[in-house]
């Protein structure tokens, strides 16, 4: 095991969504504080060496009822449309958590605007946060309430989980499948891809389906970046990317963050947590191919998939470290791999904010 922590940025978490839906106690007591439950709070974060990352808003679907009463399966084709009120209702309930964690962290979490506000994070040992949306749905068609999230910090959005909604068509999650899986954005979900680029707003392409994701392409201004996707070629899954998607990425000089999701790692997509966490290295590997030492990050996915057990949390982020280490990763590619490379993308993206 390395000796010194080597820092790790990581692309997208949901702790956020598990501290709202957490029954009993406060939430952000049990972030700051560490609890046994869940794949990162601050504990987890500093033992495995974990600095920061984009933390995301998620609004859940609304599961429907059977006729005796008990709840329904639900697949992502068939999720009914979220209310505008109630995903703004809990889109900003999950806003407030983050401002309370800093607010009462006492200088140990900050919500970050811009590089140079992670770099101070990095320096001064302060977990780095960027605020995140997963899906628009809190979004309004005049779209003011992102202008009022940007200026509450919001720095980076994907305008659809998987499922539709008023800006596009999100990719389902099904194994074998193409990602393509229907219409791309629509007209408003253009106009949202246009405002963000006006604010600096990174945009996030991991759910969206592949005509959404070339719609953003055709449209877009900034670095192309999926935020916690792999590669389709290793696991041929509906959510991860083609080769030709990785190197329109490329192109852009934008960046793939590697998902832990054990779904999106293996060939076969089952939910088996006794997945070995190396697969999540050959994944690394397979787009460092496709997209160069600048072009590849992490993007774990905590608290919102499955994960090799063998990594466990946040805090056994050395694990892989170590692993890249053994495939003869050297120091310079493993530090692109762990923030660097986060913080060139999200740099070039954000610009003057």
């Amino acid at each position: 095991m390395t000796a010194q922590p080597v820092t790790i940025f990581d692309g997208h978490n949901d702790v956020l969504l598990r501290l709202h839906r957490r029954a009993g106690g406060d939430p952000v007591a049990a972030f700051l504080d560490g609890e046994d439950a869940g794949q990162l709070d601050f504990v987890k974060a500093r033992k495995g060496g974990f600095a920061g990352g984009l933390f995301a808003i998620f609004v859940p679907p609304v599961r429907k009822k059977n006729a005796d009463g008990t709840q329904a399966g639900l697949t992502t084709s068939d999720a009914p449309a979220v209310d505008l009120a109630e995903a703004q209702r809990v889109t900003f309930a999950m806003a407030a958590l983050l401002l309370r964690i800093e607010r009462e962290s006492q200088g140990r979490v900050r919500i970050c605007r811009n590089v140079a506000d992670i770099e101070h994070c990095f320096a001064n040992d302060t977990l780095a946060a960027v605020l995140h949306i997963e899906g628009a749905e809190a979004i309004d068609t005049n779209l003011d309430v992102l202008n009022v999230l940007h200026a509450a910090g919001l720095r980076s959005l994907g305008p659809v989980w998987s499922r539709p909604n008023a800006f596009g068509y999100g990719v389902p999650f099904r194994c074998p499948s193409s990602p393509d899986t229907g219409p791309g954005l629509t007209d408003l979900g253009k106009a949202l891809v246009a405002e963000c680029n006006r604010l600096r707003i990174m945009i996030d392409l991991s759910h969206l389906n592949e005509k959404g994701f070339w719609d953003v392409a055709a449209l877009s201004n900034a670095p192309l970046i999926a935020t916690h996707s792999n590669a389709h070629a290793i696991s041929p899954h509906s959510r991860n990317l083609t080769d030709k998607q990785l190197a329109a990425i490329k192109e852009s000089a934008g960046m793939v963050g590697v998902n832990y999701a054990v779904s999106f790692l293996r060939p076969d997509g089952k939910q088996d947590k006794d997945t070995p966490a190396n697969l999540i290295v050959d994944h690394i590997a397979y787009l460092l191919d496709h997209l160069g030492e600048d072009g590849v990050g992490l993007g774990s996915d905590f608290d919102g998939a499955m994960i090799p057990a063998e990594l466990g949390s946040a805090a056994g982020l050395q694990i892989l470290v170590e692993a890249m280490e053994q495939r003869q990763f050297g120091k310079s590619l493993i530090e692109k791999v762990c923030f660097r490379n986060w913080l060139r993308v999200l740099g070039r993206t954000w610009q003057a904010n």
